[in-house]
């Protein structure tokens, strides 16, 4: 599955791209921070980081798109231009037939670091160690942008259609040996990531027993 993470901004917005496969191994394919300046009316804000995503959409034909969830903050300007460029980006996507995605932050901390209310660091630094990066993506939108893509593939089991259901069948025994279905020895965050998808089947299915 290839995956375009974008954490939307309009000073400043990440995109990254990410393929990941069956066995979720993630490796890096572009990231890239798109910029507008300040003294641009919106308008020309929203056409130039627009111009930008689409280059990349179309030079990378990504499978799915997973922004980040806007939340409301004390800084109004800052809402206004998340939400603006999210609405850019799903508007890209939709002209593309491509699936959209819209994950928390606190969804992305727990699939990459294990932990919902890590930091930035912690968070560039895993992203950094997933894709075998020498370094952390800099700025941060950049790292937050590849984390995005990770946590959408992982949540979908790293591939689509049947692949996605054989990922989640053996989840279980991947969490219990520590290694993933070629062998290869699982990032702490995919350990975290199985067991708690573990976890929620457990939960699904007692809820099913109940009914």
């Amino acid at each position: 599955m290839r995956v375009l993470g974008i954490d939307p901004g309009l000073t400043r917005c990440g995109v990254g791209v990410v393929d990941v496969e069956p066995n979720r191994t993630a490796t890096l394919v572009d990231v890239v921070v798109l910029r507008s300046p300040a003294d641009l009316d919106t308008p020309r804000r929203l056409a130039r980081i627009a111009d930008g995503l689409e280059a990349i959409v179309e030079e990378h034909r990504p499978q799915a798109v997973a922004l980040e969830r806007v939340f409301a903050r004390s800084d109004v300007s800052t809402i206004m231009g998340t939400a603006q460029i999210s609405g850019v980006a799903m508007l890209i996507a939709a002209r593309r037939a491509l699936p959209v995605a819209l994950h928390t932050p606190s969804e992305v901390k727990a699939a990459i670091t294990g932990y919902g209310r890590a930091d930035k660091a912690q968070v560039g630094a895993m992203v950094a160690r997933i894709l075998g990066l020498d370094a952390v993506p800099k700025p941060a939108d950049a790292a937050d942008a590849l984390a995005l893509a990770i946590c959408h593939a992982w949540r979908t089991g790293g591939a689509a259609g049947a692949a996605i259901a054989d990922a989640e069948a053996g989840a279980g025994a991947a969490a219990r040996s520590g290694r993933d279905a070629a062998g290869n020895a699982l990032t702490p965050a995919q350990r975290a990531w199985l067991a708690a998808e573990r976890a929620a089947a457990v939960s699904g299915a007692a809820r099913r027993v109940k009914e």
